[in-house]
C-alpha cells in the first residue's frame, strides 16, 4: 500500500491528491521528516506520497497540507501566499505545491529564488500557467526582485497590483511542527530487521549488510528497493510482480560517503539529493582540474526528475535499473566509475565498462549479489568531461539522447591519449562507440579530428529505423552534435590551459562560443496591466476588481472537496474499467475465469447488464456504453470489474481475458481519407501551395475523471457525483443506459480538477459504466480512473492536417485562399461537427482576404474519439492560416509582421461568412503590443544576436487572434439560474455552469452582488446540481460567464422588483431589514433567472446570419532562443494584449490569459501524443506525455487587459476569455521559426519550408539542416515499420 492509498482512504486525509500515480506531477506531495542515523540529524524531505510504500516510513513523521494550516483555524503562509497571489485556479495540484514549498523552507527559511524553482521541478500545473506560484513564494526569497516594470503606470487608470505582499502573514520558523521527540529516541535505537507480509508481496528490511547478503542468497531474484521510484512503476504500470522486495535503506555500509585519493566513494543507497549535495561540496573547495567529472554529474542531476524523486531516489538504484536513457550511467561509464558488489560468499570490483551491461535492462551483477558501492574518480591535469543530456522538456525528463564525454591530452599537446565517449538512447543499453574512441587516439585536437570523429560516429551509431522511441534521424544528429559541442568546449579549455605553458592552439570562433555554453535560463519576471474600476465605484461593488478565487484558500489547505474526496460509504464498492488492447476486431469472448479468483470481486458488468438503451453518444447516437461485438479502438470500454477495493478491481480487470478476431485498423488521417482539393479558379500570377499537421494534445487535467454512483433504492433514483462540465447530458444519457426518465437521476457537481473540454461529452463514457455498475449491484460504486486509463480511454485534441493554396501579390497582399481541414475524429463523430465548423470559422484568423474557399472533413479511424479542447478546432484552423502567411513573408521577403498587419481586417469588414465586425479591436491591440514589447528595437537587436552566433539564433513573432464567442449549435446559447434569499439575508445562487477553476463561480458570485447590492460575502454557491437549474448546458465554448451572468442578473432583477416597495417604505433600513419585511409579507424570495443569445443563427447553405455574439481579440508578441545544434528552445519574452472588454476580474482574467497562453506553449511546442501503428496510446502518463513545466514559463511575461473596450453584447460590457489567449502561444511557434530561418539560411537555405506543429526540439533541429544532419539522413519511408505513426 502507498502513502497516498493509506491517507486518503484509511486515514480521511484527502488533502493530499492523486494526479499520476507515477511520481511525475507532484499533486501528491508530502513532507517526510525523519532523524537521519548516517548524519545524524534530523531530515525534512518533499516526497511522491503516490510510490512511497507505507512499509517504507517506519520512524519516520508525515506532515500533509491538511496538517500545516486550515481556513477555520490558522492558515500557513505558505498557504496563504498561493491562494492570494492567485496561484490557485482548479486548485488540484495546489496541495502539492504547498508542500514542495513548505519543505523547502523547513530547510531554508530565506531561499534564493534558484531554490524556489528547484523546489518546483517536480510539480505541474495546467491551470495558471505557473507566474502567479512563482510570484507568491518569492515574496519568501531573501533578495527580492520585482522584475519588469511598465513606465505608463503614471496612468492612474492602469494598475499592475493585483495583491498587496506586505499584508501577507509572515513566516515565523519557530511555530512550526516539532519533529516527534519519541521518534527521534527511536530513530537513535539500533535498527532491527522488519517484515511486512501482503497479499502478494513480502516486504524485508534487513537491519545490517550481512542480513541483507542472507536474504539476497535466500531470495536471489528479489528486489532491492530504496525509492521505490522504479519498481512501484514496473508493478503498476507494467504488470509485474516481484514476490519478495528488500528494502536495505537503513544500512550504514550502503548510506556511506567516503573520500579516497582516487576520488569519492558513494553507498549505493545513498539517495540522489546526497549525490549532489556532496558532489557541490567538493567542487567548491578542490581544485578545478579534479572536479571535471562531478561538475558533469551535477549538470545532469539538474534535469533528472523533480526533487521528490531526487530525494528517495538510489545512485545504486539509478545503476541497477540498467536504463538505456538513463542521465547517470553513461556519465559513470565514461569516467570509467568502480563498482564494488557483494554476495555472501565474495566481494568483486568491477569497471563500468561496456561489458557492465550484456543487454536490455541487464546487468554484470550475479542473482544473489548487491552494489555495494559505487567510486567516482577525480580528473587531473589536461583531462576535460562533459556530459549532456537532450529530452523533450528541459526539466523532470526522461533522455532523447543523453552522454558522458571524456577525453585526456598528452602533457602539454593537443594530442589525444585516451578518449571515452559514452551514449545512452542510441541502443538497448549504454553503449560505447569504440571504434570511434580507437581512431581518435594519437590525433590533434583540430578541424580534422571533428571531421573524423563525426564521420565515425555516423558509421558507428546506427540505429534501426524502427528502433523503439523513434526520432532516429534526430538521436543520430546528437551524437554529432553533442561531440561537436565537447570538441568546442575542449577546443576553448585547451586555448586557455595551454597558453599558460606557452603552446599555442586555436580558440573557438567567437560567433561559435555559444555552442560551449551549458542551458541556463534567467529567473522569469513579469507584468500585468488591467484598468481600474471608475472613480466612485462603491467599495463594496467587486466587478472590475481583482477579488481572490473564491475557493482559493480551501484548495491551499486541502478542504476544498472533489469528487474522490467525498467519504466513502459503508457499503461502497469500486469499479475498474475492462478495456479493449485491439484498435479494430470483433470480439469472440470474454473469459473473466481467473479474474474471479482476485479477493474481493464482487461483479462484473457487460453490454447484457444495461437495463436500458446500449446506444449512447453527446450529438450523435454512434457509440455504445460498452462494446458488445465489436471493438473500433484501443482503449474501447468493452466491461467494468467491481470490487471492495481499486486495487483488487484493476487486478482483476487486467486478467479479463478477451479473445479477438482482428480487422485492418485505420489510425491516421491519411490512411482514413482520400485527399481532395479544390484549386479557387481566379488566375493567380503569384501562389504558393502548401500544408501543416497539427498534433493532437491530451487535456492532462490534473483531475482525472471520477464518478461516485449512489441508487436511491426506489423508483429508479440514483444520484451522480461527476467531475464533468455537462451535469444534464450526463444525467440524460445516464438515464437512457438505465432505461428511466431524466427525473429520476440527480447530477451533482461540486468543483473539477480542471476540465479544459475535456470533461465536456467524455466524461460521461465513464460515469454512464458506473451508474450502470450501481444499478447492478444495488451499492454505491466509486471510480476514479488512473493517468494512464484516463489518457487511454478519453481522447483528445483533435490532429488536424491543412493543406492550402494562397494566391497573392508581390507586396505581400493576400487576394485568394483554398484550404481544406482534415481532422482526426476517433472512432465515434462525439463533438467533432462542430469542432471541424469552427475550424472554418477561423480559418481566415483576423485577415481580411477577398476570395476564401473552406472544406473541412472529419475523418473517421480507429482511434479512441477526440474531442473538445479548449479552443474547440479554432486553434487549429487559425495557426493553418498563420502558415500560409510566413509561407508568403517568406517568398514575398517582406518581414512577416508587415504582411500580417497589411492583410489584417478592419472595423466594419465582413468575414467569409458574412458577419460585419464591430467593435473591432484588433488594430488597437497590435499598436499596443508593438509598443509595450519594443518590438522594433527587439527585431534590432535579434538581428544582430543572430549576425554574432552561428549555433545559436533568436527569432521574433507577432501573431493576431480573432475568436468568435457563441455555442455555433443555437439552442446551446440559453443559461438558467435560481437564486434564494433567506430570513437572514443570505443568498444561495445556483446556475447552470460548473466550475473547474475558470472562476466562473467568483465571477457569478460577483454579478450577484453589484445586482443585488449586497457584499459577496451574503452570497454562497454550493454546487451545480441537475435537481436546482434543469437544462443546462455545458461550460464551454467560453461563453459560461455571459450565459450564467445574464441569467444570474435576471434572477436577481426580478428578486430586486419583489423587494422593491419594502425598500421604498423603508430606505434607511438594512438588507435584511428589506427581506424580512417582504418575507412576513408572504413574498416569494427565490427567483429563476434565464437568458438566451438574442440574433444567433447561421446558415451554410446561404452563407448568412449571426454565428457569434461576438469576437474576443488579442495579439501576442514572442521573441525565442533556439540551440541549433540540439534543438532546444526557451522563450525569452511574450507580450500579450488581450480584449476581455470590461473585465469582471482582472486577476481571474489575467490568469485565464496566462494558463491559456502555457497550455497552448504546449500545443504547439512540446506536447505529442505517440500511437503505435496497431493505435495503441504509447504516451499515456507525465513519464512519456510532457506537459509544460515551471521552467518553461517565458523569461520576461507582459499581459495586458486592453484599455477602454466596453462590449455592449455581454454581462457589465465583458468579454469571454477562457478560450481565446490560447492562440497566443502561436507566436512562440512562428518565432521558432524565424529563428530556425535564420540558421537555415546560415547553410545557403532560404524561402518557404514546412514546419509542423508541435515545434519540438526534433523538428526543430532537423529544420535547422547542416553538416551533421546530411550525415544522418531518414530511411526511406514505406521501407520499414515506424515505432509510432503520426495521425
Amino acid at each position: 500500500m502507498t502513502l497516498l492509498t493509506y491517507l486518503r482512504r484509511k486515514l480521511g486525509l484527502t488533502g493530499t491528491k492523486l494526479g499520476c500515480a507515477e511520481g511525475g506531477c507532484g499533486a501528491c506531495t508530502v513532507m517526510i521528516s525523519k532523524f537521519h542515523p548516517h548524519l545524524k540529524c534530523i531530515v525534512h524531505h518533499a516526497v511522491n506520497a503516490c510510490l512511497a510504500p507505507v512499509c517504507s516510513l517506519h520512524h519516520c513523521a508525515v506532515i500533509t497540507v491538511d496538517g500545516i494550516g486550515t481556513v477555520a483555524s490558522r492558515l500557513h503562509p505558505v498557504q496563504e501566499r498561493i491562494a492570494k497571489a492567485h496561484g490557485s485556479q482548479c486548485g488540484f495540484c495546489t496541495p502539492g505545491m504547498v508542500m514542495s514549498m513548505y519543505t523547502l523552507l523547513r530547510n531554508n527559511p530565506e531561499p534564493s529564488m534558484v531554490d524556489i524553482e528547484e523546489a518546483f521541478q517536480g510539480n505541474l500545473c495546467r491551470c495558471t500557467g505557473y507566474r502567479p506560484i512563482l510570484e507568491g513564494y518569492k515574496t519568501f526569497a531573501k533578495v527580492l526582485d520585482f522584475g519588469l516594470w511598465y513606465c505608463a503606470l503614471e496612468d492612474p487608470t492602469v494598475l499592475n497590483q493585483m495583491y498587496d505582499p506586505s499584508k501577507f502573514i509572515p513566516l515565523d520558523p519557530t511555530q512550526e511542527v516539532i519533529f516527534p521527540p519519541e521518534l527521534l529516541n527511536l530513530g537513535k535505537q539500533p535498527p532491527r530487521q522488519m517484515k511486512f507480509k501482503g497479499e502478494r508481496v513480502l516486504w524485508i528490511q534487513p537491519s545490517t549488510l550481512t542480513e541483507l547478503l542472507d536474504l539476497k542468497s535466500h531470495y536471489p531474484e528479489s528486489k532491492l528497493v530504496v525509492g521505490n521510484t522504479e519498481v512501484g512503476i514496473e508493478m503498476k504500470f507494467k504488470n509485474l510482480l516481484y514476490p519478495v522486495i528488500l528494502a536495505p535503506a537503513y544500512i550504514s555500509e550502503l548510506n556511506s560517503v567516503q573520500h579516497t585519493k582516487q576520488g569519492i566513494v558513494f553507498g549505493a543507497a545513498c539517495t540522489l539529493t546526497l549525490l549532489g549535495e556532496v558532489l557541490r561540496d567538493a567542487v567548491a573547495k578542490l581544485p578545478t582540474y579534479q572536479t571535471e567529472v562531478f561538475k558533469a554529474i551535477l549538470e545532469q542531476l539538474r534535469w533528472f526528475a523533480g526533487k521528490q524523486i531526487r530525494n528517495v531516489a538510489a545512485i545504486g538504484g539509478n545503476i541497477m535499473t540498467a536504463s538505456p536513457i538513463s542521465d547517470l550511467n553513461p556519465v559513470f561509464m565514461a569516467a570509467a566509475c568502480k563498482l564494488t558488489t557483494m554476495s555472501k560468499d565474495e566481494r568483486r570490483v568491477l569497471k563500468m565498462d561496456d561489458n557492465f551491461f550484456p543487454g536490455y535492462r541487464k546487468t554484470a551483477l550475479k542473482p544473489e549479489e548487491i552494489l555495494l558501492s559505487i567510486e567516482i574518480p577525480y580528473t587531473k591535469k589536461g583531462q576535460y568531461f562533459s556530459a549532456f543530456k537532450q529530452s523533450p522538456r528541459q526539466e523532470d525528463d526522461i533522455a532523447i539522447v543523453t552522454c558522458g564525454m571524456n577525453v585526456v591530452f598528452k602533457e602539454g599537446s593537443n594530442i589525444v591519449e585516451k578518449i571515452l565517449l559514452s551514449f545512452g538512447g542510441m541502443a538497448p543499453t549504454t553503449v560505447i562507440p569504440k571504434t570511434t574512441c580507437k581512431k581518435l587516439i594519437g590525433s590533434a585536437w583540430n578541424e580534422k579530428l571533428l571531421e573524423d570523429a563525426c564521420a565515425s560516429l555516423a558509421e558507428e551509431m546506427v540505429l534501426p529505423p524502427s528502433a523503439p522511441g523513434g526520432m532516429v534521424p534526430y538521436r543520430r544528429t546528437l551524437t554529432l552534435s553533442l561531440f561537436f559541442k565537447f570538441y568546442l568546449t575542449v577546443k576553448h579549455y585547451l586555448a586557455v590551459d595551454l597558453q599558460h605553458e606557452n603552446v599555442t592552439v586555436e580558440d573557438v570562433k567567437p560567433d561559435y562560443s555559444s555552442a560551449t555554453e551549458l542551458f541556463h535560463k534567467d529567473s522569469p519576471s513579469s507584468v500585468q496591466l488591467f484598468q481600474a474600476v471608475p472613480p466612485g465605484q462603491s467599495s463594496e461593488d467587486f466587478v472590475g476588481r481583482p477579488i481572490m478565487h473564491l475557493s482559493a484558500l480551501k484548495q491551499a489547505t486541502g478542504e476544498a472537496v472533489y469528487c474522490d474526496d467525498i467519504p466513502c460509504y459503508e457499503n461502497e464498492l469500486h469499479l475498474a474499467l475492462i478495456t479493449s488492447t485491439k484498435a479494430h476486431a470483433h470480439i469472440l469472448s470474454i473469459d473473466t475465469g481467473e479474474a474471479m479468483t482476485v479477493p474481493g470481486v464482487v461483479a462484473f458488468v457487460f453490454a447484457k447488464d444495461i437495463p436500458g438503451s446500449n446506444i449512447t453518444g453527446p450529438a450523435f447516437y454512434d457509440e455504445s456504453v460498452l462494446a458488445e461485438k465489436m471493438v473500433t479502438c484501443v482503449g474501447h470500454i468493452v466491461g467494468a470489474v467491481v470490487a471492495d477495493t481499486q486495487a483488487h478491481a484493476q487486478r482483476a480487470a487486467k486478467v479479463v481475458k478477451i479473445t479477438y478476431d482482428e480487422l485492418k485498423p485505420i489510425i491516421s488521417i491519411q490512411v482514413s481519407t482520400c485527399f481532395t482539393m479544390t484549386i479557387t479558379s481566379l488566375s493567380l500570377s503569384f501562389y504558393i501551395i502548401g500544408e501543416i499537421h497539427i498534433g493532437g494534445q491530451e487535456h492532462f487535467y490534473l483531475e482525472t475523471n471520477c464518478t461516485v454512483a449512489v441508487p436511491k433504492g426506489e423508483d429508479g433514483e440514483m444520484e451522480l457525483f461527476v467531475s464533468t462540465q455537462t451535469a444534464s447530458k450526463t444525467q440524460a444519457l445516464v438515464a437512457k443506459a438505465l432505461g428511466v426518465p431524466a427525473n429520476r437521476i440527480v447530477c451533482r457537481v461540486k468543483r473539477m480538477g480542471g476540465g479544459f473540454g475535456g470533461k465536456e461529452s467524455r466524461s460521461i463514457i465513464l460515469s454512464t459504466v458506473v451508474a450502470v455498475a450501481a444499478s447492478k449491484v444495488k451499492r454505491p460504486v466509486r471510480c476514479m480512473l488512473d493517468r494512464d486509463e484516463d489518457m487511454l480511454v478519453t481522447g483528445g485534441r483533435h490532429p488536424f492536417l491543412g493543406r492550402y493554396k494562397v494566391g497573392y501579390m508581390t507586396s505581400g497582399k493576400i487576394i485568394a485562399l483554398d484550404v481544406t481541414f482534415y481532422a482526426n475524429a476517433g472512432n465515434s463523430k462525439d463533438l467533432s461537427f462542430s469542432i471541424v465548423e469552427r475550424a472554418l470559422f477561423h480559418m481566415e484568423n483576423s485577415y481580411n482576404i477577398p476570395h476564401v474557399c473552406g472544406t473541412g472533413y472529419m475523418c473517421k479511424t480507429n482511434l479512441p474519439s477526440n474531442t473538445a479542447f479548449r479552443g474547440f478546432g479554432g486553434p487549429q484552423g487559425m495557426m493553418v492560416a498563420e502558415s500560409w502567411m510566413s509561407d508568403v513573408a517568406l517568398a514575398c521577403g517582406i518581414p512577416s509582421y508587415e504582411v500580417r498587419r497589411m492583410n489584417l481586417y478592419n472595423e466594419g469588414d465582413l468575414t467569409p461568412f458574412n458577419q460585419r465586425l464591430e467593435q473591432f479591436t484588433i488594430g488597437k491591440c497590435w499598436e499596443e503590443c508593438l509598443d509595450i514589447s519594443n518590438y522594433m528595437k527587439r527585431q534590432g537587436a535579434v538581428e544582430e544576436f543572430n549576425r554574432q552566433h552561428r549555433w545559436t539564433k533568436r527569432g521574433l513573432s507577432i501573431i493576431p487572434t480573432k475568436f468568435g464567442i457563441s455555442f455555433t449549435s443555437v439552442f446551446l446559447n440559453q443559461a438558467g439560474a435560481l437564486v434564494h434569499i433567506y430570513t437572514d439575508g443570505s443568498v444561495l445562487l445556483t446556475h447552470g455552469g460548473t466550475e473547474m477553476g475558470q472562476g466562473l463561480h467568483t465571477k457569478m458570485v460577483q454579478v450577484a452582488s453589484r445586482a443585488l447590492g449586497i457584499p459577496c460575502s451574503k452570497i454562497f454557491i454550493s454546487e451545480t446540481s441537475t435537481n436546482t437549474v434543469a437544462n443546462t448546458s455545458p461550460t464551454a465554448a467560453s461563453a459560461s460567464s455571459d450565459l450564467n451572468g445574464m441569467a444570474v442578473y435576471n434572477a436577481c432583477q426580478t428578486l430586486l422588483q419583489r423587494l422593491e416597495p419594502y425598500k421604498v417604505k423603508n430606505p434607511k433600513g438594512s438588507w435584511e431589514d428589506w427581506v424580512n419585511a417582504a418575507y412576513f409579507d408572504r413574498v416569494n424570495l427565490s427567483a429563476n433567472g434565464f437568458y438566451k443569445t438574442p440574433d444567433l443563427g447561421y446558415n451554410f447553405d446561404s452563407n448568412s446570419g449571426r454565428a457569434f455574439n461576438y469576437f474576443s481579440y488579442g495579439v501576442s508578441c514572442s521573441e525565442v532562443e533556439i540551440d541549433c545544434l540540439t534543438g532546444r528552445q526557451k522563450t525569452l519574452h511574450t507580450t500579450i494584449v488581450m480584449d476581455v472588454g470590461k473585465s469582471l476580474n482582472p486577476a481571474i482574467d489575467i490568469g485565464q490569459v496566462e494558463g491559456a497562453f502555457m497550455q497552448g506553449l504546449g500545443l504547439f511546442t512540446l506536447e505529442e501524443l505517440h500511437y503505435s501503428p496497431q493505435g495503441s496510446l504509447l504516451t499515456r502518463g507525465p513519464g512519456m506525455y510532457k506537459i509544460p513545466a515551471f521552467g518553461d514559463i517565458p523569461v520576461e511575461l507582459q499581459v495586458s487587459l486592453l484599455r477602454d473596450s466596453p462590449n455592449d453584447k455581454a454581462i457589465f460590457s465583458s468579454k469571454a476569455v477562457g478560450e481565446p489567449p490560447l492562440f497566443m502561444a502561436a507566436s512562440v511557434f512562428y518565432a521558432i521559426k524565424d529563428a530556425i530561418t535564420a540558421a537555415r539560411s546560415e547553410s545557403g537555405l532560404s524561402g518557404p519550408f514546412r514546419l509542423d506543429s508541435p515545434a519540438t526540439s526534433e523538428r526543430i533541429r532537423n529544420a535547422c539542416e547542416d553538416r551533421f544532419t546530411k550525415l544522418c539522413p531518414p530511411a526511406e519511408p514505406g521501407t520499414y515499420t515506424p515505432w509510432a505513426v503520426r495521425v
